[in-house]
């Protein structure tokens, strides 16, 4: 005779707030694996720059560097915000001014705009940060063994969500 178990239930959806799953469970897990994953997605620039040998970044600073590093191109700080869907702008002006500092970018005036571009400093701890986010994370990633149209598919549901969100947020703001 065979011996059958019982199958167990479904497990209740991991949230970070119950009472809101009550109206979309799906949306709930969602927003909590997006609350978990951008915490770590920080913590993990934070870290990773620091052991590039930078001090004192947090996250925002080490995404303004990188879009400025990106294409080797100068930027606006509205390009910056724009990219990076940041609303207040304030605190990538207090970015810039704290890479220039640390002698990381630099800014040059064209016409009324002020431009910003990484300098080789800059460049040369972006590189630095791409080594060691290949050795801690992508060959843990590849591991995973993740199908990369998967991911493809999942990036630009986040992006499509995170137009979901803007258009809440005017409309709450309406209200």
């Amino acid at each position: 005779m065979v011996d059958v178990k019982t199958p167990r239930p479904l497990r209740s959806p991991i949230v970070a707030s119950a009472h809101l799953a009550e109206q979309s469970q799906e949306l709930s897990e969602l927003e909590y694996g997006i609350i978990v994953a951008s915490n770590a997605l920080m913590r993990w620039m934070e870290r990773c720059m620091k052991a590039s040998g930078a001090v004192e970044m947090n996250a925002l600073d080490v995404m303004v560097l990188h879009n400025l590093t990106s294409r080797g191109r100068a930027k606006r700080q509205a390009d910056i915000c724009l990219v990076l869907n940041i609303e207040d702008t304030h605190t990538v002006t207090y970015a810039l001014k704290k890479l220039a500092k640390l002698g990381l970018v630099e800014g040059e005036k064209q016409g009324k705009e002020m431009y910003y571009r990484t300098t080789d400093k800059g460049r040369e701890l972006c590189k630095e940060y791409a080594d060691i986010r290949r050795e801690c994370l992508i060959a843990s990633f590849e591991n995973l063994n993740v199908d990369p149209d998967e991911v493809h598919r999942l990036a630009g549901l986040l992006r499509a969500m995170s137009g979901l969100y803007d258009q809440a947020a005017r409309a709450a703001t309406s209200l």
